[in-house]
């Protein structure tokens, strides 16, 4: 492997590691905020939002971590 290579490879990875915080800060503040919500009695539609919101964020989360050309278990079939 080249030294440029290894440079790439290495900005590539710090790079997903600060999504992977980004996205980690951003599940926590939705929980948190969508626990509120519940707490604190607001309309059902906007606790769906949040949950919503949550599940995209951790489907690209696990998107980051699988890495490409991965699979879930069970989606091969």
């Amino acid at each position: 492997m080249t030294h440029e290579r290894r440079l790439l490879d290495a900005e590539a990875t710090a790079l997903l590691d600060r999504e992977i915080d980004d996205l980690l800060l951003q599940l926590r503040g939705l929980a948190l905020v969508r626990d509120l919500l519940v707490e604190r009695g607001a309309r059902r539609a906007d606790v769906a939002a949040h949950s919503r919101e949550l599940e995209r964020v951790r489907t690209r989360l696990a998107e980051l971590i699988r890495g490409p050309g991965e699979t879930v278990l069970g989606d091969a079939a």
